[in-house]
């Protein structure tokens, strides 16, 4: 229901919820030069001077008074959704730091079970910290709506399935490094007695700025040794989320005979990862039907079904000795703790990375992402430099800079910090991390004013970046810095 409220009106009603501070809504209006204005104009020019985002303004129109903070948190807008609760992007405005909150969906307050799995999530999030897990903040029932959420350090980025969608498959030393920052954190978190219990590619997800990886959703881990904690199976119930999220272990474990909670089970299912990284393949048929997923066959033919496929989609001979050894059917054959799985997969990156210590340059035509918001700009760079045989790629966004190379990598960038602001300086140096760790070559050129200076200290020094001052930055300038950043050996020259 959409409210009948002028732009006067629309920025008291944000300011009574505490979205915004008065001299915002009183700058704004003033800039509208109308306090009688429609509502939605007022909330538009709001959301492009980024006080209030375009999920909190519609909320404000539909006269949705609730739900804008839990727990002293502001939430900005929905970042997933699932059957068993919602994830939000907030932050604290006391602060500023950037958060994630989950929230359980309404259907489910009043049921004891659902309550109680998200509650013990929350709870065991608290009692872990590792640089490869997503930190838990805070677990807690808002006293106004009654609602349950839970808020977590914010990852920047996405989750390894949106990558290897994006990508098909990573190359083996980046797969390796993953892999190895996986097992690190499940080598904290089984040395405290705990299993992860539900390893899948939407559970790993990866920083956008440094490309390391964090474990998220302990929610179903299970204490494992001296537990008194039961999870309720309910095999009868196809709707339960709790036994659709843990039936791939279920059958595992079942058909090898082990008890539930056994740390083999989480490198098990770390190894079927690898290998879809690897080769953009699953390891074992995907199926939603249940009772196909307890098949014991399933699990027996694993290993078959490695050595049948693994060679023939460029798995390598010590890539398949790993792997062979993750996802051994009989458990006993299996690395046996995580920490054991850390160091085989150290060794294997590095015998890999002995045999291939050059420098790798990305596929494909040469390709140049920019980086300006400035229209005219934007067509002068675009002629140019396919004049000069790139393949062009503009953006408004510094942070999507990262997110294309890490979906398909490119030859170089240019970043216009003149128009696009400081996120330019941080994208500049996202970039070349995330190329140090990839071993993609890019050359980056950041491009300052003359008021921007002192920006110049926080950019990195690095062989494949280079910082140009504006004034007399020339489009030749560029071109012939891009020439000495490049690889010699790059496509398309």
């Amino acid at each position: 229901m959409s409210v009948n409220l002028d732009a006067s009106g629309i920025g008291q009603l944000a300011l009574r919820l505490g979205l915004v501070a008065p001299d915002q809504v009183r700058d704004c209006i003033d800039e509208l030069g109308d306090k009688a204005a429609p509502a939605a104009d007022l909330l538009r020019l709001m959301e492009r001077k980024r006080i209030l985002t375009p999920w909190q303004g519609n909320k404000l129109l539909k006269g949705d008074t609730d739900g804008y903070v839990l727990g002293g948190f502001r939430l900005l807008y929905k970042i997933a959704s699932g059957s068993f609760g919602r994830v939000y992007r907030g932050d604290d405005p006391r602060s500023g730091q950037v958060v994630a909150v989950k929230v359980l969906r309404n259907k489910w307050t009043m049921d004891k079970q659902k309550v109680d799995l998200f509650m013990r999530e929350g709870k065991l999030g608290l009692s872990i910290r590792h640089p490869n897990i997503v930190s838990v903040l805070a677990v807690n029932q808002d006293p106004k709506t009654g609602q349950y959420y839970i808020v977590m350090e914010f990852i920047e980025g996405g989750n390894l399935r949106d990558l290897l969608q994006a990508r098909k498959k990573l190359n083996p030393d980046e797969a390796l490094r993953i892999m190895d920052e996986c097992a690190q954190g499940l080598a904290y978190s089984n040395a405290r007695g705990l299993t992860h219990r539900d390893i899948k590619p939407t559970n790993i997800l990866i920083a956008v700025s440094t490309g390391q990886a964090k474990l998220v959703d302990y929610g179903l881990a299970e204490i494992s040794q001296n537990s008194s904690v039961q999870l309720q199976r309910q095999e009868d119930r196809d709707d339960d989320v709790a036994v659709d999220r843990t039936v791939d272990y279920a059958g595992l474990e079942k058909a090898t005979n082990q008890k539930a909670g056994d740390v083999r089970s989480d490198i098990y299912f770390l190894g079927c990862v690898l290998y879809e990284c690897l080769t953009g393949a699953p390891l074992m048929p995907v199926t939603k039907d249940r009772q196909a997923r307890m098949l014991a066959r399933r699990y027996m033919d694993v290993e078959d079904a490695l050595r049948k496929n693994g060679p023939a989609l460029g798995v390598s001979p010590a890539l398949m000795r790993l792997l062979n050894k993750m996802v051994a059917f009989e458990p006993t054959q299996r690395y046996q703790t995580p920490a054991q799985l850390v160091d085989a997969l150290q060794a294997c990156r590095a015998e890999l990375t002995a045999g291939t210590a050059e420098a790798r340059v990305p596929t494909g035509p040469k390709t140049l992402f920019v980086v300006e918001q400035n229209e005219k700009l934007q067509d002068a760079f675009r002629e140019r430099f396919k004049a000069h045989g790139y393949r062009v790629l503009l953006s408004i966004d510094p942070g999507q800079a990262v997110k294309r190379y890490q979906q398909q990598a490119y030859h170089a960038a240019i970043i216009d910090a003149r128009t696009v602001g400081r996120e330019g300086v941080t994208a500049y140096n996202d970039l070349l991390r995330v190329s140090d760790n990839t071993g993609l070559e890019v050359g980056v050129v950041l491009i300052l004013g003359a008021d921007q200076t002192k920006w110049k200290g926080e950019a990195r020094a690095h062989p494949r970046g280079a910082i140009l001052i504006d004034p007399g930055v020339t489009m030749k300038q560029l071109l012939s810095t891009l020439e000495t950043l490049t690889p010699d050996d790059a496509p398309g020259e």
